[in-house]
């Protein structure tokens, strides 16, 4: 028997937008997500504000959230997750896990949309101390203190007079195995060096970065402007360590640019981590067989012209769970995936009424 039902693992914004259009076409949807909120990772981690447009960021969430609070095609399990999977494409039938029992679920098609999960620097080495020294941070955790409207150094609650960003943590580094770009770190880092001056007009922000990557708009959007009206400095060069020196950090390394040593003390470092598969990602691709690439994100068949269709049939992936994303990627990729999935459960429907 067909199930005109889709069912969608991940509530952030891919998942999201999946959602919305499914139900803007009629199509019953369930979502299933891990946490006990949908919004993703930039309810997560606590995004102060969305790249590149600086939007308040729980602003940004509420708004593409609305149209799926009460919408009557629309069923949440939060706090919960799919533990078993049986059937095909027309006729799926999953187990979700919730609050200790275990809910049975029949779907026509399935969305994966389990995101990503951040670089975590100490597994690179221990060159930038980030396990060591409290005012060497993250992006996620500098957001969050951006979002708060208190970046200060960690180590004693003090107002930062002077702040680094190192690029390329956790990607483009082979000996680690992760050779590709994470996309959306460059524009992640110039944003925040904009807020930091907001917030700060007397620090300074240095960016210290191998190439900057900026898609699309964000070249006009973010990077001239961090430069040329919040007085950013981008040095091209290469990190060798972070140490601590008195109070302060320094970081040493070489200006590639000038071809020659340098050496900046600074008071907080900021780690450009990038993207790896969630946990979530991994997880779904052994469930539901799908084929994943070397690095673990769930592989799309016929890239570029098909982004979002995985190696079973009935089952589509779409936004960060499938490669570095962001957030246009995402979304996009979200409705891609329920126009596709809406498609798959009228067919399979069709056909087992003209079958029946």
């Amino acid at each position: 028997m067909s199930s005109g039902r889709v069912l969608i693992i991940g509530g952030g914004p891919a998942g999201i937008e999946a959602a919305r259009g499914l139900a803007d076409l009629g199509v019953p949807v369930t979502i299933v997500e891990s946490r006990d909120r949908l919004g993703g990772m930039p309810i997560a981690a606590h995004y102060a504000t969305l790249t590149p447009s600086l939007e308040d960021a729980e602003q940004a969430m509420a708004r593409m959230l609305a149209p799926l609070l009460g919408n009557p095609a629309v069923e949440l399990r939060l706090g919960a997750a799919v533990s078993g999977f049986a059937g095909a494409a027309g006729d799926f039938e999953l187990s979700v896990a919730r609050n200790g029992s275990q809910e049975s679920v029949r779907a026509g098609a399935i969305i994966v949309a389990t995101g990503f999960q951040h670089f975590d620097p100490g597994r690179e080495t221990q060159m930038y101390g980030y396990y060591e020294f409290d005012d060497v941070i993250t992006l996620p955790e500098s957001e969050k203190m951006l979002k708060e409207h208190s970046f200060v150094r960690p180590s004693d609650g003090r107002l930062p007079e002077r702040v680094a960003f190192i690029q390329c943590v956790g990607s483009r580094d082979r000996q680690i195995g992760n050779e590709f770009c994470s996309k959306v770190c460059c524009g992640v880092a110039s944003k925040q060096a904009i807020e930091i001056r907001q917030q700060l007009p007397e620090a300074k922000v240095f960016i210290f970065y191998i190439d900057m990557r900026m898609y699309g708009y964000w070249e006009n959007r973010i990077y001239w402007p961090a430069q040329e009206q919040y007085k950013v400095n981008y040095i091209r060069g290469i990190v060798a360590e972070v140490l601590k020196k008195g109070d302060r950090l320094v970081i040493r390394g070489e200006d590639t640019t000038l071809g020659r040593p340098m050496e900046i003390a600074v008071d907080v470092v900021v780690l450009s981590v990038g993207m790896e598969p969630s946990q979530g990602t991994r997880e779904m691709a052994r469930l539901l067989g799908l084929r994943q690439n070397k690095y673990g994100y769930i592989e799309t068949e016929g890239v570029p012209l098909a982004t979002v269709l995985t190696s079973v049939e009935g089952v589509f992936a779409a936004g960060a769970c499938t490669g570095p994303a962001d957030l246009e990627d995402s979304v996009s990729m979200g409705g891609a995936a329920a126009l596709k999935a809406a498609a798959l459960v009228r067919k399979k429907a069709l056909a087992a009424g003209a079958t029946g």
